[in-house]
């Protein structure tokens, strides 16, 4: 059962005259139109989720934690939830945002299922990591600062099983500097494509400015690798939005 966009309020954040400050914040203004504005604003998005499902059908193990961290309203606890067969797991859902958590809480309330979700209010810096089977970052690490996230991913490295595998899904940075205006370029007309402004897009930007820091592939996959990661794979690109999986 997917999060359903059409029942979220459309993103006029960033229209004229309903600008919601110079920063951006997951507050309850983004809540009310989150569905609308991740489907609208990420390309991709809507394949990548219910996809994290199938990689957590695949590498879930009996008797194990998954862990969705930054989970915003669930969309990816509900499609690991809804695809996951491994018996007795358990799925921790993890967001610092009070507003996400109390309306994820709510979200897990009216799509029932046969999983247990444990929804937490946390900083995912502080969350303990064990007997992790799969672990979701899902377009989260880029608001983390970068002198934590490898610190980040070595505590969830050590406290993943033999087998296990974490799915990162970033947008990511180009180093030459013809194909990062290329990506943005595109990235610009799937944002106009799904009804955009070039006002809204440009606030948007604005907002996210030294909020979002993304990182190049190769940061990526050389920072999995010495966190502890045997292998790192990617699976997924549309655009600058990429999906890696790291097997412990």
């Amino acid at each position: 059962m997917a999060l359903d966009r059409q029942d979220s309020k459309k993103d006029t954040l960033f229209a004229s005259g309903d600008e919601p400050g110079t920063a951006f914040v997951f507050d309850e203004r983004v809540v009310q139109v989150f569905p609308d504005m991740i489907a609208r604003s990420a390309p991709g998005y809507e394949l990548m989720v219910p996809m994290i499902g199938l990689l957590a059908r695949r590498y879930g193990q009996e008797e194990s934690n998954i862990y969705d961290l930054g989970c915003s309203l669930g969309a990816t606890t509900l499609a690991i939830r809804d695809a996951v067969r491994a018996r007795n797991v358990r799925i921790i859902a993890v967001d610092n945002s009070p507003a996400m958590v109390r309306q994820c809480r709510e979200n897990m309330e009216r799509y029932q299922g046969p999983v247990t979700v444990d929804v937490r209010q946390e900083d995912i810096r502080d969350t303990r990591f064990e007997n992790a089977s799969v672990v979701a970052l899902n377009l989260t690490l880029q608001f983390i600062d970068r002198k934590d996230r490898l610190p980040l991913l070595q505590r969830i490295a050590g406290g993943m099983n033999p087998g296990a595998a974490l799915v990162l899904s970033e947008k990511v940075r180009f180093e030459n500097a013809r194909s990062q205006q290329d990506q943005a370029d595109w990235h610009h007309d799937f944002k106009r494509a799904r009804g955009y402004s070039d006002l809204e897009i440009a606030r948007k930007r604005t907002a996210l400015e030294n909020v979002l820091q993304p990182d190049t592939e190769q940061i990526h996959q050389q920072r999995l690798l010495e966190a502890g990661f045997s292998r790192v794979e990617r699976w997924f690109q549309c655009f600058s939005f990429q999906s890696f999986v790291a097997f412990r």
